[in-house]
C-alpha cells in the first residue's frame, strides 16, 4: 500500500471510516460549485466513488489518495491521480486532482498534497505527462496548477454539464527541470 507523507499531511488509501467525512465534503455546495454541474453528493454516491477510486488503484497502480491531517487524523478530502474518462477528447491522459473540505481551504494544504501527488506520478509511477482540469473561473484551482508548474494547453466544453474547462499539462521533462 502506498502512503505519502508531507510536513502536514498523510496521503493514503481509503478506509471505511473515511466515507462519512468525505460525504460531508461532497455535500457542501460551495465545495462542489466547480465540480461538473455543481451538484452535491450524498453518502451512497460518495461510497460508490470511493469504491471506484480504490478499484483504480488496483487496476492502474495509482488513484486518489485520502488526505489526512497529520496532527489530528482528520480526513481533509482527496488528492491524487485518475484517468479523466469523462473527457475522451484529451485521452490518453492521467489527471492530478484534489478536493478538500472548506475548513481546510486557504492554508496551502491542497498545494502541499498536489505537489506530493505530482512527485508520485513522475518519480514513483514514471508517467511522461499529467494534466489537470478546471472549470473556467475556478481561479483557486488554477493557482494550484500554476504552483505545480503546469501550463494551460487548451479549453474544451464538458458535454455532461455544458461548462467550459481549461486543461493544464506538465511533462516529466518540465517537472525534472523545475523539481528541487
Amino acid at each position: 500500500m502506498v502512503t505519502l507523507r508531507t510536513p502536514r499531511l498523510i496521503l493514503r488509501r481509503w478506509r471505511e471510516a473515511d466515507i462519512g467525512p468525505m460525504a460531508a465534503v461532497n455535500a457542501d455546495p460551495e465545495v462542489m460549485r466547480w465540480i461538473r454541474d455543481g451538484s452535491v453528493r450524498d453518502e451512497q454516491q460518495t461510497r460508490a466513488s470511493v469504491r471506484a477510486w480504490e478499484s483504480e488503484w488496483e487496476s492502474r497502480g495509482f488513484g486518489l489518495f485520502a488526505v489526512e491531517i497529520r496532527s489530528t487524523g482528520e480526513l481533509a478530502g482527496f488528492t491524487g491521480l485518475s484517468v479523466p474518462g469523462y473527457l475522451p477528447e484529451i485521452l490518453p491522459a492521467v489527471e492530478v486532482g484534489w478536493r478538500l473540505g472548506r475548513a481546510h481551504w486557504g492554508q496551502g494544504l491542497a498545494t502541499e498534497a498536489a505537489v506530493a501527488a505530482v512527485r508520485f506520478a513522475f518519480e514513483d509511477r514514471g508517467l511522461d505527462r499529467i494534466v489537470s482540469v478546471a472549470q473556467v473561473g475556478n481561479d483557486a484551482s488554477e493557482r494550484i496548477m500554476s504552483k505545480l508548474g503546469m501550463r494551460p494547453v487548451r479549453e474544451i466544453l464538458d458535454d455532461t454539464c455544458g461548462r467550459r474547462l481549461r486543461v493544464h499539462a506538465l511533462s516529466s521533462d518540465e517537472y525534472t527541470a523545475t523539481a528541487r
